[in-house]
């Protein structure tokens, strides 16, 4: 029987997106602006701009920006390959449970597989855009059932 090569490591659920997948869906250019709102903090843009890509991975320069656009530091840049990016998907299976949703975003109606991930008294939610295969397209942490952070795409530039 051939490996899925969603799932990294036994014991782990599958991830929504390959390494490769994720490669070819990744051009130079690609920038995902996501709001962040975390309790007791101001809200943010945090924008992620893919500046290089070849066969081993990418280089991305992310920024955070306040809302009426003004920097909030220097951007960072951080490299990985496809495989570091599939990895941030990689959960525990027994932890996990993977649904299919259809949600409003602020880049339109998308058809979305929605992973929730309990540790305790937290769920940690993603919303993975079947159609745009790479970060999650919303995410929201509840800890004792109140909203804790929450991270929502407005903004998806595909070069």
């Amino acid at each position: 029987m051939a490996e899925d090569s969603h799932v990294l490591e036994a014991g782990q659920a599958p991830t929504p997106f390959t390494a490769a997948e994720i490669r070819m869906a990744t051009r130079v250019g690609k920038s995902i602006t996501r709001r962040v709102e975390s309790a007791g903090a101001d809200p943010f843009l945090l924008i992620s701009t893919y500046v290089e890509c070849d066969e081993a991975g990418a280089t991305l320069e992310r920024s955070r920006l306040s809302l009426d656009g003004s920097p909030l530091g220097e951007p960072e840049v951080m490299k990985a390959t496809w495989l570091d990016l599939q990895r941030h998907a990689s959960f525990t299976a027994d932890d996990t449970t993977i649904e299919p949703d259809r949600i409003e975003t602020g880049i339109g109606a998308l058809d979305c597989l929605r992973y929730t991930v309990r540790h305790g008294g937290t769920d940690e939610i993603f919303w993975f855009a079947t159609s745009l295969p790479g970060m999650p397209i919303q995410q929201m942490t509840r800890t004792d059932g109140q909203i804790v952070e929450s991270v929502s795409v407005v903004d998806y530039t595909i070069a």
